[in-house]
This record gives C-alpha cells, sequence and structure tokens, in this order.
C-alpha cells in the first residue's frame, strides 16, 4: 500500500488533534516499555470549556473502540498483544476542572485495561 503525504492525509481526513475525532493522531512504540502508545493531540490551552472536553472525551472512546474492537491488531499486526497506552499530549499542564476531567479520563481508560498518560508538551503551531 502506497503511503499517502501529509497534504493527501489532510485533505482527506483534516487535520490531526482532538477536534477531529475521525482519525487517530499518531501511533508510536515507547522504546522503554514496549507499549504500543495512542496520541491524541490538543493544541489548545485549557479552558474547561464542554466543547473542548467533549472533544477529548469523543476522541478516546473512539481510540478505545480502535483498540478494544480489534482494529488496531488488524491494521498492525505486529502490535497484536503488546501493552497500549493512550497518550493526551497537551500544550501545557491541565489545571482547574481540566485536571479532575484527565482524573476521570484516566479512570475510564485504565478500566479498559489500556494505561493513559498526560504528556505536557511545548505549544505547538
Amino acid at each position: 500500500m502506497d503511503r499517502m503525504k501529509r497534504e493527501e492525509m489532510v485533505a482527506e481526513f483534516g487535520e490531526p488533534g482532538v477536534q477531529n475525532a475521525r482519525m487517530v493522531d499518531l501511533i508510536t512504540v515507547d522504546k522503554g516499555s514496549d507499549a504500543v502508545v495512542l496520541v491524541m493531540i490538543e493544541r489548545r490551552p485549557w479552558n474547561a470549556s464542554p466543547q473542548q472536553f467533549g472533544q477529548i472525551e469523543e476522541k478516546i472512546n473512539r481510540y478505545l473502540g480502535y483498540v478494544l474492537d480489534g482494529f488496531l491488531a488488524g491494521q498492525y499486526p505486529q502490535y497484536e498483544g503488546k501493552r497500549v497506552q493512550l497518550r493526551l499530549d497537551c500544550a501545557e499542564a491541565p489545571h482547574g476542572d481540566a485536571v479532575r476531567f484527565v482524573n476521570a479520563a484516566g479512570h475510564a481508560v485504565r478500566a479498559q485495561g489500556l494505561d493513559f498518560v498526560v504528556n505536557v508538551t511545548a505549544a505547538q503551531a
């Protein structure tokens, strides 16, 4: 299968990020733990809005379905049987209501047998 260029991917599926639940933003493997990491990218500051939390919740649910319904292993057989981590990359550390939200999200993800990590990154353009 030919690999899509980034421009083709964006034209077909839209920009990656939590606002776009139709796509997985990034799949990688953590070299230290050998876990498969599905990354969600949140470029916006935390504003604790229902819209922002709803978009992240929808993205998490889509990622859970992708893993638990077997699509990850079907598309990437080399990942079958590996530990899976959902990682939320944020431009800033959660604060206020966002802390409660990500804690609840982490609890829900871990209840499904997956890991959940919040990773604060530098703001991305």
